[in-house]
């Protein structure tokens, strides 16, 4: 049994995903679904008087993924079905749990102290813990991306000559002295010198 738990984005499901999928290969009877969907499932099996026969399966599966257990609050009747469920696989097959919670803040998730407990004592027995902290992959990719484009979309372009001026112009007489000073004079095709004024540019006679 593997028990995975850290913040969300560390890639918990990924890795048990491809643990998944290495079982599959080898011809290991696998099935992956999330705590919700699984829970969701045995409550739709229940109402229709099939339960017993859909957990008759799942104890049958060689290997089977849970994923993101504690992430959406589960009722009491869907608590008490995933404990049952666990209870049956217990040292019958494999389990495999992700979860963004650490074991002491999985109570929330079910609302039962004492199920809580039992469930989290038949997952801690015959397991290995992967304890995945850090940052989260996705938020570090997104600001690599951002990073990667900032330069690209900050870039303004160069306003020099009469775009510069015609600028100066727009943003006031004041401050368009000031600019077309700072300006070098421009020489058209003939070699005359044109005058840069706040207004336009003029030919010097």
């Amino acid at each position: 049994n593997i028990n995975a738990v850290g913040p969300s984005g560390t890639g918990k499901t990924h890795v048990c995903t491809g643990i998944g999928l290495a079982a599959c290969q080898r011809g290991i009877k696998t099935r992956f679904a999330t705590a919700a969907a699984i829970v969701h499932e045995m409550i739709e099996a229940q109402y229709e008087r099939r339960l017993r026969r859909f957990q008759r399966q799942l104890a049958g599966v060689e290997l089977l993924i849970i994923d993101k257990l504690g992430f959406v609050p589960l009722s009491k009747s869907g608590a008490e079905l995933l404990f049952e469920l666990i209870s049956q696989r217990y040292e019958r097959g494999a389990t495999i749990i992700t979860s963004n919670l650490p074991f002491d803040e999985w109570t929330g998730t079910s609302g039962d102290e004492r199920l809580t407990g039992a469930l989290i004592d038949r997952l801690t027995h015959h397991v290995h813990i992967l304890e995945m902290n850090g940052k989260s992959c996705r938020l570090s990719q997104c600001r690599a991306r951002r990073a990667a484009k900032t330069p690209l979309s900050r870039r303004k372009p160069a306003q020099t000559g009469r775009n510069a001026l015609a600028r100066a112009s727009y943003m006031g007489s004041a401050r368009a002295k000031v600019i077309a000073h700072s300006i070098p004079p421009l020489s058209n095709s003939s070699g005359r010198t044109l005058r840069r004024h706040p207004g336009g540019v003029s030919r010097r006679h």
